[in-house]
């Protein structure tokens, strides 16, 4: 899944239209080579056809969104932001070109981009190119790993704020010789090494020999991460240095797979120790040991080649030659290794203490186990082939072979109940349980051995103050392999952690800046990898969590601990089941044997089965109390006797993930405090060969890098900034004193409008200036030139300030102005504060006078309501609208002297309104009597009314009485029409009832089909993704990838769709019907439609005229079955002749041949069902469809809709709108109640403006059938 969208890039029709007509040439997306360059041949509405330049590529169709446009000819930038055409193929095009022209670094904006040349490039890393870099400015010269560097030591000097480089990428990408080549210009560019640069450069050599091995991806891959310090003074001289390591593989100290080694320095010991050494240690060649059982050749070439003993080398070695690196050479590094322990400050003793635990390693793992005999506990022993590899390794590790071998086969336990309290059990072990202690020693010796040996290479570079450092950090990058672990696990959650911190420092907090800085730039979309993290480290139910939990359990299981995992997250689209998993290797694992995570980089399956036992790396008290009392003294030092982890029990345990998502949390907070320099490295093929590019490898990482998104946001943004201060401040001493007195904004504006500096190439923020990409080199270029040009500049400086303060005055005159307006304004104002306030006192003298007007013009409301109730009255009304009257009087009266008198009082009012309120109350005593007495009168006339009411009804109901007779009546001649009905039906009921069971099984077979098409579609993207993933890891690991099954859209040969059933049957009627034609008297398959029409209305000869009728409506039926097959796939049955069930009924029916019938005994029957068209809203109500047959075809037919005319249709006249089918076929005679009686028809027919039918003799249905 592409999880960074570029909407800019999708091109619409339009935009490819003007593609087309410009250049026509493209790039495309290609599954092999990541994008390929084609043109435009056909444009379609969702699809584009392009045929590629290259002919070995075949003419394909595209969606839009696979498309982009290219430049015209090879592009070769060192930024990819200066690209004329910004998008993830031309930027995967720059870094193909500059590839095959050995420019392995590339620009975005300040992020370098460095690809693998699987060689060495000549004078790339040499003293004088260090030289070259020192002090020159981001796009001064070519992008180099030294020039980001130098970046952040300016950065540091100029900020004074420490620095944090982080080097990311795949394995086998480069980070290992990227991390050192920048330490390497860290030590050497300002001066030369000293001897702290010098122990701090040592220390590689030495880490890469205990913590690097060769693996299918990479022959010198870091199975651990490191932060790398170097610390400087005030000076920026460095002082000092220090290492954190994270999460050593101690996995691969026992098992490797056939073509991976262990540890480097294995196999270096093996090749280059001197013969006293081997002999001292009792070393052999690898085929020796079983904790080399992987790929067992030395790495050399053909002079270290001859100095390896024949003895030291293993028979594969022999048969198949050395392995080949220009880098790695086992014979030389350990001469290598045993000068830079030395420089580093360790003596003869010391490193022969390191080299015998190494030893003591490899002879641990020879030491097998066998069951015992006679022993009916359960327990093993030491089998006598490892005898003497049980005595090297007691006498290497400094302990009793006798203590050895008994910690080795059996464990101490201490008892809680029962017996004496603390009571020490001795626990025989089993063969597995044996080998697993043993595997556990091994482990744990070399992994404190690897802790202790960064203890004191952080020992010789000691640091008493610093006042900054630069971090380099260099960690495993994403992993994914046929078996993933808890290795991988852990390493992936780290490249989340970084990936997220990437996200907010280089997009996030971007677009936040220039939202701040009031810069008007495009946000640029990309997806949040937070719920990833959260699925991982969550405190209350993250995987971390729910493992440490599984792990305090009496008896911990993994498939109980996987079980957790899928329950709490069960709705997680991160979280999903190894099934799901594209790669055919992850399908074999049950539910409770894994999961898979949707990392931002592809989805990975993780098989936990050992995630338990790595999570804890605790020993088991009799090792560990075996080894705490030994007598070699660096074993000692790596196991104090007061550290025992074991009687720290289940419950207070740390595990490894816990102290590695600690180590990650710390390494967070410092990567967040310091300024950030981000380093990508690229994988450009997976077969470790040089001068080989495949694009679509390279893009994916690109993409998962989130670098496709950085070029997006830099092709808009402004990736150099300054402060306007430090701007000011950079360039004070080459100026003038005319300008150096300037403000440093105005310092600012005015030198980049001297320069002429387009528009585009800067922008000034609230506190900063920002620069395009390149631009502030040029800018920095110009102000330090020449004298001879600064005069110019200077001159044109001063000319844009006399302009600058010529328009200041002009705008103070406009300001002034605007003030003479404004105190205008402001006296208008002051006025109408004056009315307001007059108004407000006059309003607050009269508002009893007008509130009392108000209150009397009230009651000339009520009386406007006493008028319209009076208007009901029949007697009195003239008595009630005269007292109105005399009210408006009143009222006029008394609103005359409020208005007249301006001195009146507030109870001289009051008692006026009291007044005319009494007179009111009074008229409205006289109103209500009088309706009393009208009510009373009305009561009279209503029980009248009544009882005239009652006779009506008396004989309303001897007409329901008549109504009920002739309706049972009807009701009996339908029961009759019912019985034959269900006779008829009891004949088909046993197959119709089949036929029901086999279409309801097939529509839920279609149903479930559907669903899966669905579900597929949904996962369509993410699964591509994963696809990819997996042919990247099939092709390395000589795997299969199985292609999620196919979406069955459409049916194949068994298909038993409606559809096919329907076909098959109208098959069949038509040869049932060739049949009975076969046989007729008339051969009427030459006759016309009219002339067929026309002897149905006019002819007297009934065999014809019966035949005449067959073929006739045969006709219809296969002009109608034409029709609808080939109409359009959107359009609705506009001019459905007969309801949907009834046409249903006539496809599924099995064929039926129509026998010859005599016109005489044709009998008249007429039928009612719902109908409703097919094309009607949902909110339509449904209509009645009637129909009328004489004998077996239809004579009238009838369509009754609520909200639309009716439609009447008679034979003869509308055939092409009525039903073809014959009563048989549609099936009515077998609906529940569709048959209706003849005067029920007739009576809906002439009701809608039908004329009466002309009958050829045929008795009616209601005369008996």
């Amino acid at each position: 899944m592409d999880f960074y969208t570029n909407n800019k890039e999708q091109l619409d029709p339009n935009s490819v239209r003007k593609m087309l007509e410009d250049t026509q040439l493209v790039w495309v997306r290609d599954p092999a080579d990541g994008y390929i360059q084609g043109r435009i041949t056909e444009i379609g509405s969702k699809e584009l056809e392009v045929t590629p330049i290259d002919r070995k590529f075949p003419k394909r169709t595209c969606q839009y969104e696979d498309v982009h446009s290219s430049c015209d000819g090879p592009q070769d930038h060192d930024d990819n932001c200066e690209l004329m055409l910004l998008n993830e193929a031309t930027f995967l095009d720059n870094l193909k070109t500059r590839y095959y022209k050995d420019k392995i670094y590339t620009y975005v904006a300040n992020i370098l981009i460095a690809v693998n040349p699987y060689r060495e490039i000549r004078e790339l890393y040499a003293p004088d190119t260090i030289k070259k870099y020192n002090g020159r400015s981001l796009g001064e010269l070519p992008p180099h790993v030294f020039a980001i560097a130098d970046k952040a030591i300016r950065d540091m000097r100029v900020y004074k704020l420490s620095q944090s480089i982080i080097v990311s990428g795949e394995s086998g990408a480069g980070k290992t010789e990227s991390t050192k080549y920048l330490l390497k210009y860290l030590c050497y560019s300002h001066d030369s090494a000293g001897p702290i640069e010098t122990k701090i450069l040592d220390a590689n050599p030495v880490l890469e020999a205990f913590g690097n091995a060769k693996t299918t991806r990479n022959n010198n891959s870091s199975r651990f991460g490191k932060f790398i310090e170097v610390h400087y003074d005030g000076k920026c001289q460095v002082v000092g240095g220090y290492i954190s390591h994270y999460l050593l593989e101690k996995s691969r100290i026992c098992t490797q797979s056939a073509e991976e080694r262990n540890y480097h320095v294995f196999y270096m010991l093996l090749a280059g120790a001197p013969q006293q050494l081997r002999d001292k240690l009792s070393l052999g060649k690898p085929d020796d040991y079983r904790y080399l059982s992987g790929c067992t050749q030395y790495f050399s070439n053909a002079k270290t080649e001859q100095l390896i003993p024949g003895t030291q080398k293993s028979t594969s070695h022999q048969k198949k030659g050395p392995l080949k690196d220009p880098i790695i050479d086992d014979y030389q590094h350990f001469h290598n290794l045993d000068k830079a322990l030395g420089r580093l400050g360790l003596s003869e003793t010391d490193k022969m203490g390191i080299y015998t635990l190494v030893a003591a390693v490899l002879h641990l793992g020879n030491i097998t186990f066998e069951e015992i005999p006679d022993d009916v506990r359960g327990g093993c022993q030491v089998s006598e082939a490892s005898e003497q590899s049980m005595t090297i390794t007691s006498n290497l590790l400094g302990v009793d072979e006798t203590e050895l071998r008994t910690a080795l086969v059996s464990r101490v336990m201490q008892s809680k109940g029962g017996g004496f309290k603390g009571t020490v059990i001795m626990v025989p072990l089993k063969i597995y349980e044996a080998n697993n202690a043993r595997d556990a020693l091994a482990k744990a010796i070399y992994s404190r051995l690897f802790d202790r040996i960064v203890a004191l290479i952080n020992q010789s570079i000691p640091f008493q103050a610093s006042n900054f450092y630069i971090g380099v950090l260099d960690i495993a990058g994403f992993e994914y392999f046929t078996v993933n672990s808890f290795e991988q696990f852990c390493i992936n959650y780290c490249n989340e952690k970084l990936q997220k911190f990437f996200n907010d420092n280089i997009l996030k907090n971007e677009q936040e800046l220039y939202k701040r800085e009031g810069l008007n730039v495009p946000e640029i979309t990309f997806t949040d990898n937070q719920d990833i993290i959260e699925l991982i480290e969550a405190k209350s139910n993250g995987i971390f969590t729910l493992l440490d939990e599984e792990s305090k359990l009496p008896k911990p299981s993994p498939c109980h601990f996987t079980a957790e995992v899928h329950k709490s997250w069960a709705n997680h689209y991160r979280l999903g089941l190894p099934r799901s998993s594209r790669l055919k290797a992850h399908r074999t694992l049950r539910d409770e044997e894994g999961f898979l995570v949707r990392h931002f980089a592809g989805a990975v399956c993780y098989n936990t089965e050992q995630f338990i036992e790595k999570n804890n790396d605790a020993l088991h008290a009799s090792l560990e109390g075996l080894v705490q009392e030994c007598e070699n003294p660096l074993l000692k030092q790596l196991f104090p006797s007061g550290s025992n982890t074991s009687v720290r029990g289940k419950l207070n345990f740390i595990s490894v993930g816990s102290k590695f998502k600690t180590q990650l949390g710390e390494l967070m907070e410092k990567l967040e405090q310091n300024g950030t320099n981000f380093i990508r490295c690229i994988k450009p093929n997976s077969k470790m060969v040089d001068r080989q590019f495949e694009g679509s490898l390279a893009l994916a990482q690109l993409k998962c890098s989130g670098t496709i998104s950085v070029l997006e946001l830099m092709e808009h943004g402004y990736p150099s900034r300054v402060l306007f201060a430090d701007l000011y401040s950079m360039y004070k001493s080459v100026l003038p004193p005319e300008l150096v007195s300037l403000p440093a904004r105005t310092f600012c504006e005015a030198m980049f409008q001297s320069l002429n500096l387009s528009a585009k190439d800067f922008k000034f923020g609230i506190t900063k200036v920002f620069f395009r990409p390149g631009k502030f080199v040029e800018f920095d270029r110009i102000m330090r030139s020449d004298p001879e040009n600064m005069l110019a500049i200077v001159a044109k400086v001063k000319k844009w300030l006399i302009r600058s303060r010529w328009v200041k005055s002009a705008l103070g005159a406009l300001c002034v102005i605007k003030l003479r307006n404004r105190i205008i304004y402001r006296n208008k104002c002051v006025l109408t504060a004056q009315r307001i306030a007059r108004g407000f006192l006059a309003r607050k003298h009269h508002r009893p006078r007008y509130q009392g007007i108000a209150k009397i013009n009230k009651i000339r409301t009520n009386t406007q309501k006493t008028i319209e109730i009076a208007n009901g009255l029949k007697l009195g009304r003239d008595e009630i609208v005269g007292g109105v009257n005399d009210i408006y009087r009143q009222i006029d009266d008394a609103i005359n002297k409020i208005k007249q008198n301006p001195r009146i009082t507030q109870r001289e009012i009051d008692s006026m309104y009291t007044v005319v309120m009494a007179n009111m109350n009074k008229l409205t005593v006289d109103l209500n009597t009088k309706l009393k007495e009208q009510q009373q009168a009305e009561e009279q006339e209503r029980l009248r009314k009544i009882q005239e009411a009652l006779e009506a009804e008396r004989r309303a109901k001897e007409a329901d009485e008549q109504r009920l007779r002739d309706e049972a009546e009807n009701k009996r001649l339908k029961a009759e029409m019912e019985t034959r009905r269900k006779a008829a039906e009891a004949q088909r009921l046993r197959q119709e009832e089949e036929d029901r069971r086999a279409a309801l099984s097939l529509q839920a077979q279609l149903e479930k089909e559907a669903k899966d098409d669905a579900k597929y579609r949904q996962q369509l993207e993410q699964e591509r993704r994963d696809h990819e993933l997996a042919l990247r890891l099939a092709s390395e690991s000589n795997g299969q990838v199985e292609d999620s099954p196919p979406v069955i859209r459409n049916g194949g040969l068994n298909d038993a769709s409606p559809m096919g059933s329907n076909k098959l049957i109208r098959s069949e009627n038509v040869r049932a019907q060739q049949q009975a034609l076969g046989k007729q008297k008339f051969d009427l398959s030459k006759w016309k439609y009219s002339e067929l029409r026309d002897a149905i209305n006019t002819s007297c000869d009934i065999e014809l005229l019966e035949a005449c009728r067959q073929e006739f409506h045969r006709r219809l039926k296969v002009y109608h079955a034409w029709k609808a097959k080939n109409r359009k796939r959107t359009t609705m049955d506009e001019n459905e002749r007969a309801p949907r069930s009834v046409m249903e009924a006539a496809f599924k029916q099995p064929p039926i041949v129509q026998p010859i019938q005599e016109i005489v005994a044709a009998q008249h029957r007429y039928f009612r069902i719902p109908f409703m068209r097919a094309n009607a809203p949902d909110n339509t109500k449904r209509g009645l469809w009637y129909a009328h047959f004489d004998g077996q075809w239809i004579a009238r037919q009838m369509e009754l809709h609520a909200d639309k005319p009716p439609i009447l249709l008679v034979a003869g006249t509308d055939d092409m709108q009525m039903c073809e089918l014959s009563l048989e076929e549609t099936g009515l005679t077998r609906k529940r109640g569709a048959e209706i009686l003849d005067h029920e028809f007739n009576r809906e027919w002439e009701r809608n403006g039908g004329k009466p039918y002309k009958t050829l003799g045929a008795k009616p249905n209601g005369a008996g059938i």
